[in-house]
């Protein structure tokens, strides 16, 4: 079970970073074309939304109930701590994941209630933009030395 789980985990984050990109392409265009805030933009934020909800739920299956790498964390948190790699999956990565989608959220409130297109399209950028910032920090590439992972 735990392999599938994080081959869906290591799967979705293409998804989230897909609709990501699109969600922070049509808000900057948005920004720069002075364009209306249309029913386009509001579903790439959306789509961007729900896949993070997604991804950010079999991260939590994987933290609390698959992964023996977290299970090893939480036995011994206080080790874990000095190990690079037990750090960065237990809290690193947990709390960006985190940060990022309560930064999305935020930001399709925040989007949802501005008076103008203008500002929508710019309280896109900024929060959908750090979010995503946050996203590309917390993927345990291939190229990251200790941490890294496949590309799929």
């Amino acid at each position: 079970m735990h392999n599938t789980m994080l081959t869906i985990h290591s799967l979705l984050r293409w998804v989230v970073l897909l609709t990501g990109i699109w969600a922070c392409v049509r808000a900057l265009r948005g920004v720069n074309g002075k364009t209306p805030f249309t029913a386009a933009d509001n579903k790439a934020s959306l789509f961007f939304s729900i896949s993070l909800d997604v991804q950010f739920l079999v991260g939590l299956i994987l933290y609390f109930v698959t992964s023996p790498l977290m299970q090893t964390a939480r036995a011994d948190f206080g080790a874990a701590m000095k190990d690079n790699v037990l750090r960065f999956f237990a809290v690193e990565h947990t709390t960006m994941a985190l940060l990022a989608l309560i930064l999305v959220h935020i930001g399709r409130s925040k989007v949802k209630k501005a008076g103008t297109a203008a500002r929508q399209h710019k309280l896109a950028l900024i929060f959908y933009g750090i979010a995503l910032l946050l996203i590309l920090a917390l993927i345990p590439w291939p190229f990251r030395t200790e941490l890294g992972r496949g590309w799929f």
